[in-house]
């Protein structure tokens, strides 16, 4: 590609991603509503608010292919969600279609489906089942790519990530972990494939006791390497597992299934 757009490219994902994602792209445009430091040689630095239809407008414009990882990550009272991930996404959409519509990985979440339990195994055609606000809003990021590409025919790989850090900082996560190598391996099976279409893709490494099913994505050609298994250890040295009463050990989106509704 000539210039590929990463937003949220200030998160801690976003940061990781911008050195992973070089090999990608001659310009890498980098763009979020925090401080994003100076630009190197292939960078381009473009702040936005994902609610700023014109600025978003303005920042897809002569991009050949969009990581979008922009938006609130976290829980957070409905306002705030409203603004980067529905206002945001359907900004993304419009500013794309009226681009030329590049092809577009869209980072969604194990969220989407967090109040399945940890003994129920799924497939991308599975049912949502949301565990807050957040997952919703990523229900409904999900709604617009497929809507896009039913109507319009924009490209986009919905990649439902489960935890993507350094390694797993809890049990939970030895299911829902993948790592930033197999990350950035997926990001750009997605945008070499010859068709993408509109796939749901299971952010998540090869783990031994991973969840999801990702046999329906196995047209990209993506083969995870990293194991959660080789944390384990580790993990149990450091802390107990939780109990068979605890969310942690219940849904698959572990404690989310407990945050309230926040109202400030």
């Amino acid at each position: 590609m000539h210039r590929l757009l990463i937003t949220g490219a200030a998160g801690g994902l976003g940061r990781v991603m911008r050195e992973k994602l070089r090999p990608l792209a001659e310009i890498i445009r980098l763009s979020d509503i925090a401080d994003l430091g100076d630009a190197a040689p292939h960078e381009e630095i473009m702040p936005c608010d994902l609610g700023d239809e014109a600025a978003v407008l303005k920042l897809v414009e002569g991009c050949d292919g969009i990581v979008h990882l922009g938006g609130v990550s976290v829980e957070q009272t409905f306002d705030k969600i409203l603004n980067g991930n529905i206002k945001g996404v359907y900004n993304l959409y419009e500013a794309a279609r009226a681009h030329g519509m590049p092809r577009i990985v869209f980072a969604s979440s194990n969220h989407t489906i967090g109040f399945y339990r940890q003994d129920e195994y799924l497939t991308p055609d599975m049912p949502m089942k949301p565990d807050g606000l957040y997952g919703v809003s990523k229900c409904f990021g999900e709604a617009m790519a497929s809507l896009y590409h039913s109507k319009f025919g924009q490209e986009t790989a919905i990649v439902r990530i489960g935890s993507c850090f350094a390694e797993p900082v809890n049990h939970r996560m030895l299911s829902t972990w993948m790592s930033h190598d197999d990350f950035a391996d997926l990001i750009r099976r997605c945008f070499l494939v010859p068709r993408l279409g509109c796939p749901i893709v299971w952010g998540v490494s090869d783990n031994d006791g991973k969840w999801w099913d990702n046999s329906a994505a196995s047209f990209l050609g993506w083969k995870p390497k990293a194991n959660s298994e080789s944390f384990r250890e580790g993990l149990d040295a450091r802390m107990t597992p939780p109990a068979a009463d605890h969310p942690n050990a219940i849904w698959q989106g572990g404690m989310f299934t407990l945050d309230p509704i926040h109202k400030d």
